[in-house]
């Protein structure tokens, strides 16, 4: 095991930045914790939950008459466990995005929306996930950004584009004269999956009718698609580098709303020569704005 104290700054930096991205968000426990007394002390109690009680003997009144063994083994067996928790019961995927479409159909606005997402239970993400990471900015400008999904900074703070993604995004942002104040931003699945993994088929059709309705009730008149995954939940299945700086219309609630998509501020920390690409597709963008 390689000691903390061995490590440069900028290696213990990077090596916390990977623990954070993988999920792991606790190194140590408040108290120090003795788990080989824990052990013992465990072992100790199974011992004696099935050692057989030693009964010594007993003066019985003429009058009275022993108690039934079942009695006497009641009495000396050891208090039962609690019962166990009834089980989540799983539901079908394709009942799941039966109830999100017709969940997502009866919100009139955004707020309606956001409390029905809280209390729907038919997308298993919402149970490793720490918060709904929904929509936040404002419409008005006509302007709404998709990013893929939600990372560890925005799982914790319960916000889209939180933390280093947060802050490469008003940096590209500024560059076209906007700031995340003049935007809406969310996530095509609202629910962090476990480790940062790409959402499954499956999740992605159980989550699609919740950010589509998102985008019906904002009313946006461009959309910016940041990510490989989100460019193919909404376009199709080509890469980013395929589907990247080309105008698309995309059509929810009857209105058709002209789409580009670009890399996200993960795709340009891991490789900033995408930089390039990423501001020519904004200077694209930016040419619709007026």
């Amino acid at each position: 095991m390689i000691s903390a104290n061995d490590l440069s700054c900028s290696e213990l930096a990077a090596l916390l930045a990977f623990h954070a991205e993988a999920g792991v968000e606790w190194l140590l426990e408040e108290e120090p914790v003795d788990r080989l007394a824990e052990f013992e002390a465990m072992k100790s109690r199974r011992a004696q939950s099935r050692a057989v009680p030693q009964t010594g003997a007993t003066t019985v009144e003429p009058q009275q008459s022993a108690p039934p063994a079942a009695a006497r083994e009641r009495r000396s067996a050891p208090p039962a466990p609690p019962p166990a928790p009834p089980p989540v019961v799983a539901i079908p995927d394709e009942q799941a995005i039966k109830e999100a479409q017709f969940v997502a159909d009866a919100a009139r606005s955004l707020g309606e929306l956001r409390t029905a997402m809280e209390a729907f239970a038919g997308c298993n993400l919402r149970n490793s996930a720490r918060n709904l990471v929904f929509a936040e900015g404002s419409a008005a400008s006509g302007v709404m950004i998709i990013g893929p999904m939600p990372y560890a900074d925005d799982d914790r703070d319960g916000r889209p584009f939180a933390g280093r993604h947060g802050e490469m995004l008003e940096r590209m942002l500024s560059g076209i004269g906007l700031s995340r104040e003049d935007v809406l931003l969310a996530n095509a699945v609202p629910w962090r999956p476990p480790g940062n993994r790409v959402p499954s088929a499956r999740e992605a059709d159980i989550c699609r009718p919740f950010i589509e309705r998102q985008i019906a009730l904002a009313e946006p008149k461009q959309l910016l698609l940041l990510g490989n995954f989100t460019a193919r939940f909404f376009f199709g299945g080509e890469t980013i580098h395929q589907l990247r700086g080309e105008w698309r219309e995309l059509t929810f609630g009857g209105t058709s709303i002209p789409t580009l998509a670009t890399l996200h501020p993960q795709d340009l920390v891991a490789a900033p020569i995408n930089k390039r690409f990423a501001w020519l597709d904004l200077l694209a963008f930016k040419s619709r704005l007026g």
